[in-house]
């Protein structure tokens, strides 16, 4: 869940070691999909025959896992994979606010302590580059290795093209190799405490400028209307790359603005356009007028906690951040949290940038074939319906379980979610431009909204950030 997602990845902690790492010159990508033939070099073609689940038994694989309810669910469910397979999973849990150190060093130290692990789709811009991820095409298209039944087609085909990259800096997703598989992933929307907004008489802003004035709107009247405290709108503030990824960056993309614009093999900063720049007052202000007090310290865990007490009105965020709170008996709020898509652009445009949980295999791991079958396994049908409906992996990155009756059931206590998520779906992609400063950029990008927000000059602030990262990335 983006609940225990994005600001507390500490990644950029370790940003001189991947730095330091030599780039080595990614073998075999190629498309995962239709087409294409064995013979790029790939462990994949080393299996032959017909396919087996049982033909590394007696195998241990080594995982290392963020701890997150999508680990839950799978590790609750490994006993099926053994008995299936004849494979032993040995597993290491790390709390997110040091997992991305620890992976990162595993890989960059080249020991391959791990075979498979998690990770998030922008991870591949800076793990891939210097050849430390598997690519999974060549597994994907050998009948060998891959069942029929695990069914590529039957993933969101945004999910898959988000982990798939040439590996060059601007280039766009969804080709070259397949560096990780989508797990699980959260599309960002505005829920909202219907109680407050039936008090007020409001109804969910179809544009930006009506989001603004309702955020106002409950700030200044839910305290007289028995909400002591509550103010309108919870968005993360914190200076992380994390605050820029999940409302900020959807309602950016939704009026049709870029981070950078790509000729070639430049990149151009592209947040100080005029209308870029107009956007970014127009958000600064929205928190101003509408958002908490402390609002420059605000991570995902602050605003979704926030949603949950009743102390704000709307959460414009990842969908799990506020679904963990709206579960019956979760908080306060629960049982009073409807979703919705969220205020479309100017042209209707209802873009939304996402965070995916995926899963890749190490390039070092000296047991590809039985890590395979593992990952087959874990990103199928099988085990992620089972993992939907009875534990809380959610969203589905599968279709048949988007569409499956008894997950709709378990969500239809959720005012608005399911409506919600068919809405946005396929208008849910990376709105990034992939390249390895990613994570420097955003971070950036966030303590320039915070000094807007503390009353900068907007022009003058996002001109010089936009100067700094054309050094930086240019």
């Amino acid at each position: 869940m983006d609940t225990h997602a994005h600001d507390r990845r500490r990644f950029l902690a370790l940003s001189a070691a991947v730095a330091a790492a030599p780039l080595l010159t990614a073998c075999g990508a190629g498309f995962g999909g239709d087409g294409g033939a064995k013979g790029d070099g790939s462990a994949a073609d080393d299996v032959t025959g017909s396919f087996d689940w049982r033909r590394e038994k007696g195998t241990t694989v080594k995982a290392l896992l963020n701890k997150h309810p999508y680990t839950d669910a799978l590790i609750a469910d490994l006993k099926s994979f053994t008995e299936k397979t004849g494979i032993k999973v040995e597993y290491d849990v790390f709390p997110e606010d040091n997992y991305f150190d620890k992976l990162t060093v595993d890989l960059s130290s080249g020991r391959a302590s791990y075979d498979v692990f998690m990770l998030g789709a922008y991870m591949v811009w800076q793990y891939g580059p210097p050849g430390w991820l598997e690519d999974l095409g060549p597994w994907m298209r050998n009948s060998s290795a891959t069942e029929a039944d695990w069914d590529q087609a039957d993933f969101f085909p945004n999910l898959l093209q988000a982990d798939q990259w040439s590996l060059e800096a601007g280039a766009p997703l969804g080709q070259g190799g397949q560096y990780a598989l989508p797990w699980g992933w959260e599309t960002n929307v505005v829920a909202y405490n219907t109680e407050v907004f039936g008090k007020l008489g409001l109804k969910p802003a179809e544009t930006f400028d009506e989001l603004r004035e309702i955020a106002g709107t409950i700030k200044r009247k839910a305290p007289g209307a028995g909400f002591d405290g509550m103010y309108g709108i919870a968005v993360r503030g914190s200076r992380s790359w994390a605050t820029i990824h999940p409302g900020f960056m959807t309602m950016y993309a939704r009026n049709g603005l870029k981070d950078f614009t790509v000729d070639g093999e430049k990149l151009t900063p592209a947040m100080n356009t005029p209308e870029a720049i107009a956007f970014t007052e127009n958000w600064a202000g929205m928190v101003k007028q509408g958002g908490p007090p402390s609002w420059t310290s605000y991570t995902w865990y602050q605003c979704s906690s926030d949603l949950g007490a009743k102390k704000a009105g709307m959460l414009f965020d990842a969908d799990t951040a506020a679904y963990f709170q709206a579960v019956e008996g979760a908080s306060p709020a629960s049982g009073k949290i409807a979703f919705h898509p969220g205020p479309k652009g100017p042209d209707g445009s209802l873009a939304t940038n996402m965070w995916i949980w995926s899963l890749g295999m190490n390039a070092k791991s000296k047991k590809k074939s039985a890590s395979w079958l593992f990952l087959q396994w874990a990103t199928g049908k099988e085990h992620l319906r089972r993992s939907a409906i009875t534990h809380n992996h959610i969203d589905p990155v599968r279709k048949s379980i988007a569409e499956d009756g008894a997950y709709k059931d378990k969500m239809k206590g959720l005012p608005g979610f399911i409506e919600t998520f068919e809405t946005v779906v396929d208008q849910t992609k990376i709105q990034f431009t992939p390249q390895a400063q990613f994570f420097d950029a955003t971070t950036s990008w966030a303590a320039a909204l915070q000094e807007i927000y503390g009353g900068q000059s907007a022009k003058s602030v996002l001109n010089g950030l936009a100067g700094d990262l054309a050094d930086k990335v240019g």
